[in-house]
């Protein structure tokens, strides 16, 4: 005869497992309920989103500072939500106090990234403000003023982000150095070596750096310009550089796969920072600043917030060697 006592056992284990089962389906449905019931985010119609030209006119001394454009430019400090999608990660973001890389620091912040900025002496205003905004975020923050011009400070300002956020698996190459002049008559030897250093030298000496401090599943993320692909005629040295960028992080990709390390760019088009109205751009320009572009205005360092993110995610996990344009319109990058 069965055992009684064993059939039970079993009668209880199923009806359990029943129970739990209903309570998962339940909890997945309420679950699902409630993202049914978020309210839906609001289109934004992309063409009048933002000011439009014409700017006022206006210049700064270099490197100058976002604080005091007009108008300000946007860097998701009010807008910008984030999701867990960079929960634990340590980042090192050069040009954090303005424009794009601003932006990122933000983003990354709220997305759950501990944040450290390098950026020159000369911007700490604008530095300051986005050290609160990361720390409001419930971040840490690490502030290293410097000049990445200086091979010595690429390499210190790598392993005292390492040392002091805990480490380092994302490595934003950002800051960058854009004077307008007419003819390469104009550009002098010293500008020329400036740009060089700044925009690719730079990011020679900070991914030398920290490579061999990232881990699997790190990235590195350079930014270049539309101008890689279309150079302005007034920005030859700088377009240069981006144009150099764009080849060297295709390079970098295809030697880091076996590192698990991830390497990719971002080309903006005209976009509103401090950089365009402290000497990269005629005063002229700045007046009709991204009016040129199919969108007709410039774009701001928030809506390049999100591109970013996703490059530094894990969600990018099959992307690598890519270059990423954002140029309203002009189908360039």
């Amino acid at each position: 005869m069965p055992d009684d006592t064993s059939h039970s056992s079993s009668r209880r284990q199923i009806l359990t497992g029943a129970a739990a089962a209903g309570l998962v389906t339940a909890a997945a449905g309420r679950s699902h309920a409630a993202e049914m019931a978020a309210p839906t985010p609001a289109l934004v119609d992309p063409e009048n989103a933002y000011p439009r030209p014409p700017f006022p006119q206006q210049s700064q001394p270099w490197p100058g500072l976002a604080g005091k454009m007009t108008p300000r430019p946007d860097h998701g400090e009010t807008s910008y939500r984030g999701s867990g999608r960079l929960a634990g990660r340590k980042a090192l973001i050069t040009g954090g106090d303005s424009g794009i890389g601003r932006a990122a620091a933000i983003a990354y912040a709220r997305e759950g990234a501990d944040v450290a900025i390098a950026y020159l002496p000369q911007e700490e205003p604008d530095a300051r403000e986005v050290i609160a905004l990361i720390r409001a975020a419930g971040r840490k923050a690490v502030a290293l003023p410097g000049d990445l011009r200086d091979r010595k400070y690429c390499d210190s300002v790598v392993k005292r982000a390492h040392q002091e956020l805990g480490g380092l698996d994302i490595l934003v190459s950002n800051a960058g150095r854009q004077h307008h002049q007419d003819t390469i008559l104009d550009i002098s030897d010293e500008q020329f070596d400036e740009t060089f250093r700044t925009n690719i030298y730079a990011l020679f000496y900070l991914g030398k750096a920290a490579i061999p401090l990232m881990p699997r599943g790190g990235a590195i993320i350079a930014t270049a310009s539309v101008n890689a692909f279309s150079p302005s005629e007034i920005l030859l040295d700088y377009s240069a550089t981006k144009g150099a960028i764009v080849a060297f992080v295709k390079s970098l990709a295809k030697q880091m796969v076996h590192r698990g390390i991830r390497v990719n760019a971002v080309a903006p088009g005209p976009f509103w920072t401090a950089l365009q109205v402290s000497g990269g751009q005629t005063e002229e320009n700045i007046h009709n600043f991204g009016g040129e572009t199919p969108m007709g205005r410039a774009g701001q360092p928030a809506e390049l917030a999100p591109v970013y993110v996703l490059l530094a995610s894990s969600e990018a996990s099959y992307i690598t060697g890519q270059v990423y344009g954002a140029a309203g319109g002009t189908g360039v990058g």
